[in-house]
């Protein structure tokens, strides 16, 4: 089971079943957070909890986002040469998905500070590829993993490895 958290505007956007308080991840990366950037057309930020890892995709339709994203995710594993059995376990996991609210600000921060970013990278250099924006936001270092292994592909790689 995977527990995607959001806002209260975004969880009623996106709709799915809503997760209980005894529901828990039981996915290798845990958690994931959800948000919607408003550009032309909407794109949904996915950030990991444990990794910080983001994944960009459209956000349209939004009624189908949460059963589009273990697809994108593995594409964007094995585009960080995740060993394939790692990536496809991760998403098998992912066959039941909740919603919920967000619960840590820390992980809003970092999304924050990639929804900027990304941003940036979109304008000024024309980057449009929501793969190749992912790839290059995941290496971006971040607060919260500078004790460990300083940007989100580098922990994922470590977590992998493990």
């Amino acid at each position: 089971m995977l527990i995607v958290r959001g806002a209260k505007k975004v969880l009623d956007r996106i709709g799915g079943v809503t997760a209980s308080d005894s529901d828990g991840s039981t996915t290798r990366l845990g958690d994931w957070y959800v948000n919607v950037l408003f550009w032309k057309p909407q794109v949904a930020l996915f950030v990991n909890d444990a990794t910080l890892l983001p994944v960009l995709m459209p956000f349209a339709p939004a009624s189908t986002l949460l059963d589009r994203f273990p697809s994108t995710l593995h594409a964007q594993l094995q585009a960080l040469s995740i060993p394939r059995t790692s990536s496809e376990r991760e998403v098998a996991e992912m066959e039941q998905i909740r919603a919920a609210k967000t619960a840590s600000r820390s992980v809003l921060g970092v999304m924050n500070e990639f929804k900027y970013l990304a941003e940036v990278y979109a304008q000024l250099d024309g980057e449009t590829d929501l793969m190749a924006l992912s790839l290059r936001l995941a290496e971006t270092p971040c607060g919260p993993l500078y004790k460990r292994h300083i940007s989100p592909d580098r922990e994922l790689a470590a977590l992998a490895s493990t």
